[in-house]
């Protein structure tokens, strides 16, 4: 299973973003999303799930959230725009991962035996930021064969999941 990870695109999908995000199983947007044909164009290339960010008091939409909890492969994944905004208790949830965004910065740590990645942002250029995006790989050795030959500073393993930050 390939997950692409994206954030804070302020109503921009370059181009470059969309060409990295074929080939995903699912793609998961950690808000500031801006226009919500953002996320019709991203449900063409594969099924997407959203939250709200900051920026998104626009978006009049009772599906798309401020946080969600989805389930992949039997891996509990929790959406939050701000990670200093978690609103629920991840262990007693049982979260394996949690994606963040807001700060345009992309991360990657382990903390309890939760993973934390925010994929930085792929929208407008700000405060002199890489534009990036993430690409997760879940439960699938065939897969993590073909990243292996392509191993840079850029991917990181964890546990059954590996993770690749794609600059654009």
């Amino acid at each position: 299973m390939i997950i692409g990870l994206i954030s804070d695109t302020h109503g921009l999908l370059r181009e470059e973003v969309i060409n990295n995000l074929k080939g995903c199983n699912l793609i998961l947007h950690s808000g500031d999303i801006g226009k919500l044909d953002i996320i019709e164009n991203l449900n063409k290339i594969a099924k997407t799930e959203a939250i709200l960010g900051n920026i998104d008091k626009n978006i009049d939409n009772k599906t798309i959230l401020n946080e969600k909890i989805i389930e992949v492969m039997g891996k509990r994944i929790y959406l939050v725009h701000d990670i200093n905004k978690v609103s629920i208790d991840l262990k007693k949830e049982n979260i394996d991962i949690v994606v963040y965004g807001h700060s345009h910065k992309s991360n990657i740590y382990d903390k309890e035996n939760i993973l934390y990645i925010n994929p930085g942002s792929v929208g407008p250029k700000r405060f002199k930021l890489p534009t990036t995006m993430a690409k997760l790989v879940i439960n699938d050795e065939s897969i993590y064969d073909e990243y292996n030959e392509d191993l840079t500073n850029n991917t990181v393993k964890f546990k059954n999941f590996m993770v690749k930050f794609i600059t654009i």
